[in-house]
This record gives C-alpha cells, sequence and structure tokens, in this order.
C-alpha cells in the first residue's frame, strides 16, 4: 500500500480499540518472568556455554601480540577467539568501528578476544590469564581541544542559511549570544546487550536483544560475510535500548564467533554494564553557540545555531540544530554542524539523537532572551510560533498545535503564580522556581509490513519483525488489528522480533509505533478485501463488526469466513512524498517547577508537567508511560548524566551506574501529562505520529530556567549538578 495522499475516513476512526487505555497485552508476560529475553534462551538453545569479552587496555594503537595459553587451559574453557584465529571478517556500513579490534585498535574495550568456557564464571576467569601486548599511539580525546580542527562532516544535517543573519543579528534591538555545552552520555537501559547464538549446517541463528531486525540480519552478514538467508534473527522482547540496539553490536559478532569455534553449540554472551558504557555506542558531547536577536516586541529576526561534536573517523556528527531550522520564525537564520575526529567509542544515536541535547540550549537562550526583553517565557514562543517551515515558507506544517500545548500546559501547571524575578519564593531553606520549554520532534516515517491472518477460530494473528522495546508495540499492533478487523483485543495475537517475519520500521526514531500500525493497517485492508471475496461481498461497503463480516442483510462469522484453511494477506506501508509537502512534527510544552537548597546547591524537582500534539493517541496509557519516561530521562540529562572522559588514556571512567548517575524513583514527583486532541492526515494513515522522543526533548532546559528562576544562577554547562550552583549564589 502506498500512503502519498492525506488520509480520509477509515475504520480505525471509530476508535473502539485503538485510542483506549488498555493494559500492555505482554504485561503478564513481563511481570511474571515468563517472557524470554535473549540472555535466558534455554528453552530452545539448551545446554548453551558462556561467552565473556575482553576489550582493548588501550584507546588507540595496535595489538603486538596475543599469548592466550594460559586461557586455554583455564578450567571449563572450550574456545577463545581473537583476531588470529576467527577467520575472515567484514565491517558493516553501518558499523563505525569493527566489531573485533585486531591489529589496529580504534577505541578503548573494543572487543579483543572472547573465551568460550562451560559456566560465565569460568569465561570471565579466563579473560585474566589473557597476556596482550600493545603498541599505543596517540588519541584525541577532548572535544573542545579537538574543535577548532572541526570540518563539515559528510553526513548528517547540513549547513543552512536563508536570508541575512549577520546584517540582521547586527541591527537586532535585543540580542542572546551564548554557549552551551552537553556532555558525553551512556544508554544505560535496564538490559544490557545479550545474545544466544547458535550455529546448524553453515547457518547462524541469534536471539538477540536489538531494535531493528532486518538491519541485524545485514550487519551479520556484511560482518561475517555470509548470505542473509542463512541468518535467523529472534527478539521478541527488548529490555530498553535508547537507541544503542539499532545496530548489532560485538555481543552478537562475538557470540557467533564464540559458537562457531566450538562446533555451533549456542553460547550466551552479555555485556557487562561497563563494557555498555566503553564498548558500544554513547551520546556524543556537543559545544553549541545560539545566537537570537529580536525586536522589543520580541519577534525574532536573527537566529543562529551552530554545534561542534566529534566521533571516530567515518563516523557523524550530533545533529544539535535540528529544531532551531523549524520550531520559530525569524526571516534570517543559519544553522552550522562541524564534526572532530575523536578516538572514543563510537558516538551515535540516543533517544532524540539531535533535539534532545538541540534544545537543551535553544530553549535555555530562548528564556534568556525572554529575560532581556522583560517577557513572558510562554508569550515570546507564542508570539513566533509558525504554521510554515521558516526555511522553506511554503511548505505548510500537517498539524502543529504548539500554541495550543503552551497555552494549555501553562495553565494546567499554574504558570500564571510564577515570580519572573529570581531567588523570590521560598519554601523554608528551599528556593523555589519555575521554568519552561517548548517541545519538539520530527515525525519521521519508515515503510513497514506485516502478515495478518484468521483461523477457523476467528482468531486474528499478526506477524511482524517489529520489536516491542518496552513501549508497547505488542498492544498497540493487537490494537490495530482488533480495530480493522473488528474483534476483540482477546481475540488477537502478536508475534514480533523474527526475521522470518515480514520486514517492519523497527524501534527507533519515534517512528516505530506510528510505522508498524500502519504497516498492520495495510495487511489487514488486504485481508479485508480477501475476506469479501472470498464471501462475494462489495469490498467497499463491507463492515468488519463483533468478530462478523457485514454487507447489507447478510452477516458471516469471521470463524466462518476463515473457514478450516485460513485466510492471510502480507502487504506493507510505504509512504510517499507527503513529508516533502508538509513539514511534519511533534510538539509540546514543558512545565517544572524545583526547589533549590540555599545552602547547599541541590536541585530537587518539585513537579513536572506537559501538554503534547503527537497526531491520534493509539493508547493513552502507554503513551504516557512512554512520557513520563522520557521526561525522567530529562531530568538525568539535565542535573546527573555525565559520562567523564579521562583525556589521557581515552576512556569513560564513569562506566558504571555506582558513578554515573541516573534518576532513581525518590528523585521523580507526581508527572502531568496531557495529549492535545489531534489527527494527522498527512502522517500516516493511523493519523498518528511519534510519542516515544518527543517527552525528553526541551525537559531538561525546562529544568535549568527553573533552577535560574529559582536562585538566580544561570548554568549553561550541563549537567547542572550542585558545584556548579553553589559558587554563583548570593
Amino acid at each position: 500500500m502506498k500512503f502519498d495522499t492525506p488520509a480520509t475516513a477509515n475504520p480505525t476512526d471509530r476508535m473502539k480499540v485503538l485510542g483506549q487505555p488498555l493494559d500492555r497485552v505482554d504485561g503478564k508476560l513481563k511481570t511474571t518472568g515468563t517472557a524470554h529475553y535473549a540472555y535466558e534462551r534455554n528453552d530452545v538453545a539448551p545446554n548453551a556455554a558462556y561467552g565473556y569479552i575482553l576489550g582493548a587496555a588501550i584507546a588507540k594503537g595496535r595489538i603486538e601480540s596475543i599469548d592466550d595459553a594460559d586461557a586455554k587451559a583455564a578450567p571449563g574453557v572450550l574456545a577463545v577467539v581473537t583476531y588470529q584465529n576467527a577467520g575472515k571478517l567484514g565491517k558493516a556500513k553501518n558499523h563505525t568501528a569493527r566489531m573485533l579490534a585486531g591489529p589496529d585498535v580504534q577505541h578503548y574495550d573494543q572487543a579483543v578476544a572472547v573465551v568460550v568456557a562451560e559456566t560465565f564464571e569460568q569465561a570471565r576467569a579466563a579473560t585474566k590469564l589473557l597476556r596482550v601486548t600493545y603498541a599505543r599511539t596517540a588519541g584525541n580525546f577532548d572535544l573542545a581541544a579537538s574543535k577548532a580542527s572541526a570540518t563539515k562532516p559528510k553526513s548528517g544535517t547540513p549547513d543552512t542559511a536563508v536570508g541575512d543573519f549577520a546584517g540582521a543579528f547586527a541591527k537586532a534591538a535585543v540580542k542572546v549570544d551564548e554557549r552551551y555545552t552537553t556532555p558525553d552520555q551512556s544508554h544505560m537501559m535496564m538490559e544490557p546487550h545479550s545474545t544466544t547464538a547458535a550455529w546448524k549446517d553453515g547457518k547462524l541463528t541469534l536471539w538477540t536483544s536489538n531494535q531493528m531486525i532486518a538491519w541485524a540480519v545485514g550487519d551479520m552478514s556484511e560482518t561475517l560475510l555470509l548470505p542473509k538467508e542463512n541468518i535467523h534473527v529472534m527478539s521478541p522482547y527488548v529490555g530498553g535500548g535508547f537507541g544503542s540496539k539499532l545496530w548489532v553490536r560485538s555481543d552478537a559478532v562475538m557470540a557467533a564467533l564464540g559458537s562457531r569455534a566450538i562446533g555451533g553449540r549456542p553460547v550466551k554472551l552479555a555485556l557487562a554494564r561497563p563494557q555498555v558504557m566503553n564498548n558500544t555506542t554513547h551520546r556524543p558531547a556537543t559545544i553549541q553557540r545560539l545566537r537570537i536577536g529580536a525586536q522589543k516586541d520580541g519577534k525574532i529576526t536573527a537566529i543562529a545555531h551552530e554545534s561542534w561534536s566529534g566521533d571516530l573517523p567515518g563516523g557523524g556528527p550530533e545533529t544539535a540544530p535540528n529544531a532551531t531550522r523549524l520550531l520559530y520564525a525569524g526571516a534570517n537564520r543559519m544553522t552550522a554542524t562541524r564534526l572532530a575526529v575523536l578516538d572514543l567509542a563510537e558516538g551515535n544515536a540516543m533517544r532524540a539523537p539531535g533535539e534532545a541535547v538541540g534544545l537543551l540550549a535553544l530553549e535555555a537562550a530562548m528564556d534568556e532572551l525572554a529575560e532581556k526583553l522583560k517577557m513572558d517565557p510562554v508569550q515570546l514562543r507564542i508570539i513566533n510560533d509558525t504554521q510554515v517551515d521558516p526555511e522553506k515558507p511554503s511548505r505548510q506544517f500537517s498539524q502543529r498545535d504548539l500554541v495550543g500545548c503552551l497555552r494549555t500546559g501553562a495553565e494546567r501547571f499554574g504558570w500564571n503564580k510564577r515570580n519572573p524575578v529570581p531567588g523570590q519564593v521560598r519554601d523554608g531553606r528551599w528556593l523555589v522556581g519555575m521554568g519552561m520549554a517548548s517541545a519538539f520532534r520530527d515525525n519521521v516515517t519508515m515503510k513497514s509490513g506485516a502478515r495478518v491472518g484468521i483461523d477457523k477460530k476467528g482468531v486474528v494473528t499478526v506477524a511482524t519483525d517489529m520489536t516491542d522495546i518496552g513501549t508497547g508495540s505488542y498492544t498497540i499492533i493487537a490494537q490495530t488489528a482488533a480495530e480493522m478487523m473488528g474483534v476483540p483485543i482477546d481475540k488477537v495475537i502478536v508475534l514480533l522480533g523474527d526475521s522470518s517475519f515480514p520486514a517492519s520500521s523497527g524501534s527507533g526514531g519515534q517512528w516505530g509505533g506510528n510505522s508498524s500500525t500502519a504497516g498492520v493497517y495495510a495487511a489487514c485492508m488486504a485481508l479485508r478485501d480477501s475476506v469479501a471475496r472470498k464471501l462475494g461481498f462489495n469490498s467497499s461497503d463491507v463492515v468488519f463488526e463483533d468478530g462478523k463480516v457485514k454487507s447489507g442483510n447478510r452477516s458471516v462469522s469471521l470463524s466462518e469466513a476463515a473457514g478450516d484453511a485460513g485466510l492471510s494477506a502480507e502487504d506493507s506501508i510505504e509512504f510517499g512524498d507527503l513529508t516533502k509537502t508538509y513539514a511534519q512534527a511533534t510538539f509540546g510544552a514543558h512545565f517544572v517547577e524545583v526547589g533549590v537548597d540555599s545552602a547547599t546547591g541541590e536541585i530537587r524537582v518539585r513537579r513536572m508537567s506537559g501538554a503534547f500534539a503527537a497526531g491520534r493517541i493509539l493508547n493513552p496509557k502507554s503513551a504516557r508511560s512512554q512520557v513520563i519516561g522520557a521526561m525522567t530521562m530529562g531530568v538525568g540529562a539535565a542535573l546527573m548524566e555525565d559520562a567523564v572522559v579521562d583525556t589521557r588514556f581515552g576512556y569513560f571512567v564513569n562506566h558504571d551506574l555506582a558513578e554515573y548517575h541516573v534518576p532513581a524513583h525518590a528523585d521523580i514527583p507526581m508527572q502531568d501529562v496531557f495529549f492535545m486532541d489531534e489527527v494527522d492526515t498527512k502522517s500516516s494513515p493511523m493519523k498518528a505520529k511519534g510519542i516515544g522522543e518527543l517527552g525528553l526533548c526541551g525537559v531538561g532546559a525546562a529544568i535549568a530556567n527553573a533552577v535560574y528562576n529559582a536562585c538566580g544562577v544561570r548554568v549553561r554547562e550541563y549537567p547542572l549538578t550542585l558545584d556548579k550552583v553553589i559558587g554563583k549564589m548570593a
């Protein structure tokens, strides 16, 4: 099915099952521990051996020698695999660094060897017996020191220029020109990267924790130089990914190599938490410069956003200026992105790449502009709203209700009670402040397919390689099929995460929910046509409801229509040029109240609230769950998260959850989430958009703005740790 014209009335509009706050259909399995994750596949891969990875002890250089004699002789050891005996390997085009080092080392903790043994403890102990000698070479590990050598990247957001920014900024009545920095961050999802691998007759089966099944097959094919048809990937449950599992990592590759080395016997391998930090990907640090010029009435006349980040050779930039290109009006504008070569582990996608860090700077700068204008920050954003792409005014937004989010969010939060003068509100020893920020995230869609069938009992089964990374994919896909086929949700079975199923959009970039359900919609439409043809019904007036197919005065049960042989259909949704014709994005407004301890500078978030416009909400309960999780992640980005780089040796020092701090339950107050009533007919036949990343975008700046309102200290270097606050407090 090609989606190249706006959606009209269709079966999803009934909203009998879709749009309802239903519990997760997979919830019982997860809460009872019967949902099988990648490291737990003893049911299908019994008698598995264990793999443990030894990572490089240097960040850049060469391996001079590997002595594995003691490791091979250790109790329980079955094999030791290094580049010397792994066989010929390729590098997947999605990978910046190779998954197995040798002889060159590209970053600290890059996999050097995998030890396979009968038990986990034996494998781990044997890695300590490997003797690897290195020739270390100098590397670049400091973004600030490498900033001057940064160049225009070959991929990512291009530089943009509209009008005469320099001239307009010079003439602006009110100006902001500030530098903001964000640190390296780690995904720190609950489930580490894990894989169980097995070989049989030259074919590889992987049970792995991965967000994009079809991509995983491609990555393994290009790495192992194996035909795609010889690779079977399964990932029915994923314990979080945030972008770190968009592509396979060393756990999958090394488990596969380890299994092959012991004759195909299953090998299970999970990265230890420190390896997640230094062996896999991370969100790169940024240095950003924001310049905004405005008239005295607050209208922006000039806006510029420049960003610097770093990555390994061949990598890409953090696209921080993304949101600035589309969020506010202004005739004269420019953005620029620069990339430095850094010899740290690969920098890559982490929840809302680009917007998450870009809005930390942009929305703080907007707050600074509002203060200079002596204008309410909400009103400043309202008067700079635009219904067209500021870079291409002929391109309208498909739906844009930022103003509605701002006004609704402000009312629900009680923004009118805010004292605009910093440091004026106290609650005992706590200085109390309010802050806000706009939320913005592009709406991306991806081709997605599914197969839908009906059996003789009237049960509808959906099969697609879509993944559920904790986002509720099982449930919204079940809701889609139930709505389309006119059955209750308990009559729907959803099968996900298997490369033998039709290829879906996968989970990433906030595209998964909208795209995958649209693929199920397409398959259901094909199945509805098949049922109508079999029954001799006119497909244009056929109605599917209450487990029956109706046309005129005729009614046939789905089970009867399916017959003993059953019926099935397969289709995919392909998106046309509507994203070129219309700017498509999701919007929101964050409001936060914080307390700053007047004696210590400690910051506590007291209240959080947000209003969001993201098309049709397919399941309000799971959508709210996504938003409050994203808001919580934003608290971490604002106040805690900082992957500290040892710039001498090129690694992240605080590489565990004891020292890389993320929010705990006690850090998060009650969170109010409101979804605007919106459908977007230009987005998909579901009339939905993404929601999983929107809640993260802007919330950190709202916290920073609230801290300033509380105590008068403006911190432009994230995270806002108390040492940056206390020294500047009056």
